[in-house]
């Protein structure tokens, strides 16, 4: 049986029960544009973050341990889980107090980080990386090509290189903005398997 497990953790990295909290190689953190999200499913949660009262644009979707091949999740840890405050803190980047939960419960379990810490660290990872203001100002949904959205960011950050950033599709809308990070929370090349880019034009919505 011992084999087994060893056999599935090889083939499935990031879904065995052998991950070791503090141990991966590089972050990525993932950006989700906010009304896509909602048009997407959302809208049919009645998720507080899709109220017409907010005005969320790129949000925090999550900083993820990466190893270079695979990820490691839901990992054992002795710190303590987030109180109720800590995650409703994160809601105003992280759209609502449910995520923060669930990226604690699913990669911050495995920064080897404290709660405490590892929203610091997100939040600073997210205030490192400028989101394009110009993809605020649409009025109307539109086709565009995700290498569109790539160039925005690249242009928005001189510091950040092609390899270093992708752009995900769910369901013909733009997804996410993922960026590959140090744990220093420099830019680094993302692996191979992170940057697997949708390539057909998407759908973008804009701000509500």
């Amino acid at each position: 049986m011992r084999w087994l497990v060893a056999m599935m953790i090889a083939i499935f990295p990031g879904t065995g029960s052998a991950d070791t909290a503090g141990e991966f190689d590089y972050y990525v953190l993932s950006l989700s544009w906010s009304p896509n999200w909602c048009a997407i499913e959302g809208d049919a949660r009645g998720s507080d973050q899709c109220d017409p009262r907010r005005d969320h644009g790129w949000i925090l979707h999550g900083l993820w341990p990466q190893f270079e091949r695979g990820y490691p999740d839901f990992c054992q840890t002795t710190e303590r889980a987030p109180s109720r405050a800590m995650t409703r803190d994160m809601a105003d980047i992280m759209g609502t107090s449910g995520l923060a939960w669930h990226q604690w419960k699913k990669h911050g379990t495995c920064t080897g980080l404290s709660a405490t810490q590892y929203y610091t660290v997100s939040r600073s990872a997210y205030a490192s990386v400028n989101r394009p203001e110009i993809l605020r100002r649409l009025t109307d949904p539109v086709k565009i090509a995700p290498t569109v959205i790539e160039e925005t960011f690249l242009k928005a950050n001189p510091g950040l290189q092609p390899d270093q950033i992708t752009i995900t599709c769910k369901a013909g809308h733009i997804q996410e903005a993922r960026i590959c990070l140090t744990k220093d929370l420099a830019p680094r090349r993302c692996g191979a398997d992170v940057l697997r880019e949708c390539s057909a034009s998407s759908l973008f919505t804009p701000v509500r």
